[in-house]
């Protein structure tokens, strides 16, 4: 194999996201085939303090608290991880500079700056991404692969969801997450919904109808300050949705959900079919189910994942995959296409997918706001406003 491309990577946003970037890098000898050697060698916040821990990272060369000092050239990719407000304006003016970038979800407010985003993306040169690491799980990658190939047969139902318990503790600061101001009248949908959204649109699975049930549990929160703040944002929502496939119709339920009792940070989907069907949870990475049936017989079997998902790896087949393994593959994934060599494998999701996430969401609120499903509507370009949220449930 000829000596790997060395690509100078930036991080705009220095917290938890940022760091596990900065850990994958470090771990990318694992990739067997990579076309790419990623450096982190620049790192952007504007706390000062968070750039901090950068320090320990010995390829990094600059840390400033102006994203516009990475677009000068000294970067071949950046990631962005900031507050869904600031998407927008950062990443039109990264795509204008001409910088690759992967940008975490959901690529904008509202629909309206998702599709300014969108637009400003396909009038430069920039190959761009969003991020949706978990559909990398092997477990789920052989899920996926078992309905490519149709051996689910004419689909009856499917289920995505995304869950864990994070806001389940009523004393936790307030943070960017659960203010409206900063991560859209979409709440939770925005800052899970494209985990959930990912495959079943890589599917080509886009639905007709939307009915939507969303909640807003708690009102308040501690400011961090001895005082309190509003917490204005949805925290769950459950879309139940109706797909029209050439088959025949099915509905498709979307869970993204901060306060699911019982779950700490559970990625999973089941999708059952007239001749089979698999089911597959982050709850229980080694392993996933499939259903098939044999002389007539339902069969459900388990069927253990390994390590190996869509980008080979040198680590053993029979050893377990986490969340670190998920967040190497998707960047793999993202290096892989950009380099032109992605080919079948499984890619990351696309600024088009955003949009459809986004456009889904819209119709979500619309739904929530009439008490009933409502018609899914692409194109919306919408900007939301705080009326869009009426008859969400907790709500006074």
């Amino acid at each position: 194999m000829s000596a790997r491309q060395p690509v100078r990577v930036g991080v705009i946003g220095a917290g938890l996201m940022g760091k596990e970037l900065a850990g994958a890098l470090g771990r990318w000898s694992a990739l067997s085939d990579s076309a790419v050697d990623p450096q982190l060698t620049a790192v952007c916040d504007v706390n000062a303090p968070a750039l901090d821990w950068f320090r320990r990272v010995s390829s990094v060369r600059t840390l400033t608290d102006d994203y516009r000092n990475l677009l000068d050239g000294s970067v071949d990719v950046l990631y962005v991880a900031v507050p869904h407000h600031l998407h927008e304006s950062l990443y039109l003016d990264i795509a204008a500079a001409g910088v690759d970038f992967l940008g975490e979800k959901p690529f904008g407010i509202d629909p309206g700056a998702s599709a300014a985003i969108g637009d400003g993306i396909a009038a430069s040169s920039a190959f761009v991404r969003c991020s949706s690491e978990m559909p990398f799980y092997p477990g789920a990658q052989q899920a996926i692969s078992f309905l490519q190939q149709g051996r689910a047969g004419r689909i009856i139902e499917a289920n995505f969801a995304f869950l864990h318990s994070s806001d389940l503790n009523v004393d936790k600061p307030i943070n960017w997450k659960r203010q409206t101001q900063f991560c859209g009248q979409i709440g939770v949908m925005g800052d899970l919904g494209m985990h959930v959204t990912h495959v079943p649109l890589r599917l080509g699975w886009q639905p007709s109808s939307v009915f939507a049930q969303l909640q807003d549990l708690v009102p308040t929160r501690p400011d961090g300050k001895g005082g309190v703040a509003d917490c204005d944002t949805i925290e769950n929502a459950t879309l139940c949705t109706r797909v029209t496939d050439p088959l025949g119709d099915f509905p498709l339920t979307l869970e993204t959900k901060r306060i699911a009792p019982g779950e700490m940070n559970t990625w999973r989907m089941r999708v059952v079919g007239m001749d089979g069907g698999v089911e597959f949870s982050t709850r229980y990475p080694a392993s996933l189910k499939v259903m098939t049936v044999r002389d007539g017989q339902q069969v459900w079997e388990e069927r253990m994942a390994g390590s190996q998902s869509a980008q080979p790896t040198i680590t053993g087949g029979i050893f377990e995959f986490g969340f670190t393994d998920a967040l190497l593959q998707m960047w793999a994934a993202y290096f892989a296409e950009r380099a032109g060599e992605l080919g079948d494998a499984f890619g990351c999701a696309t600024p088009a997918e955003a949009l459809a996430s986004h456009d889904l969401f819209d119709a979500a609120l619309r739904s929530s706001a009439t008490g009933s499903a409502v018609p899914f509507t692409s194109g919306t370009r919408r900007r939301h406003v705080a009326s869009d949220v009426a008859g969400v449930i907790g709500r006074a």
